[in-house]
């Protein structure tokens, strides 16, 4: 990927940890899509991270005692939250935009949760459900009866078993499996979290360069799906960068054509039509 900035190569070389920080990535989304924010921005939303973790009330606290103490001072007291208005922004993707605004969609909000109550010392982890990001606290390898998932969407709202039952259903039709309450990857919510910027800049044409920029960063993960790498030459015809386009089109030929060789003529004929525009 050609003219990498220092953010993209802090953001590749971040997401090679070992471990992974949740944190450090999202704020370099952030940095991405604010070429203000800078340094200092980003320091800035550290710095807040650790203020609110140090308003969380000291003392031991069961899985249930930690939830019921963060929902008090993230949802209740600073007001974290999110509205079905917040879906039609771009903000609510973005982490220091969602520490300023308080608002945000239910990872983004789940990303404040987890970064506050990690470093307060609590058992926190992220659950990845279908169509909805909620927060656990405890032991994931527990029972489903013994693990506290909050909704942080709703100010941090106790979620029963049937209330998890009804966000899988409302989502996807489907029954609750056990595999959906598993702790969710650091990557796998960062990889999340930019395919809701893509699909919000999907549904507008004019944001193509937000687009772009999304599909970049995911392709700089590990792991991601090799369609994005399609996505991202369509990106670049689209705003009529027809060559480098088509010079895309063409790798990802090459690595479906071993599985699906009939989508892949279909992609080299993309490929030619690209070529012949610059003609």
């Amino acid at each position: 990927m050609q003219h990498m900035t220092e953010w993209r190569r802090r953001f590749a070389e971040e997401a090679r940890e070992e471990r992974p920080d949740l944190a450090s990535l999202c704020l370099l989304v952030g940095a991405e899509a604010d070429p203000e924010l800078g340094e200092a921005g980003m320091d800035a939303a550290e710095i807040e991270l650790d203020r609110l973790a140090g308003l969380v009330p000291y003392g031991p606290k069961s899985p249930r005692a930690w939830a019921t103490a963060l929902a008090g001072l993230l949802g209740e007291r600073c007001g974290f939250h999110g509205t079905p208005g917040d879906y039609q922004r771009l903000e609510s993707s973005l982490l220091p935009e969602v520490l300023r605004r308080r608002r945000g969609l239910p990872i983004l909000l789940s990303v404040v949760w987890i970064e506050v109550a990690r470093r307060a010392g609590a058992p926190v982890y992220g659950v990845a459900l279908p169509g909805h990001f909620v927060v656990g606290f405890g032991d994931p390898a527990a029972s489903p009866d013994e693990q506290v998932l909050v909704d942080p969407f709703d100010r941090g709202r106790p979620l029963t078993g049937t209330d998890v039952e009804l966000l899988v259903a409302g989502a996807t039709g489907e029954q609750l499996r056990p595999s959906m309450l598993r702790p969710a990857d650091p990557l796998d919510i960062v990889l999340r979290i930019l395919n809701n910027i893509r699909a919000w800049a999907a549904a507008r044409p004019e944001c193509s360069d937000i687009a772009l920029w999304a599909v970049e960063l995911s392709l700089l993960l590990p792991a991601h799906p090799a369609r994005l790498r399609y996505e991202r030459a369509q990106l670049l015809i689209q705003r009529g960068d027809f060559l480098t386009g088509a010079v895309e089109m063409d790798a990802y030929a090459e690595v479906v054509d071993a599985v699906e060789p009939v989508a892949a003529a279909r992609v080299r004929d993309l490929a030619r039509a690209a070529r012949a525009m610059l003609n």
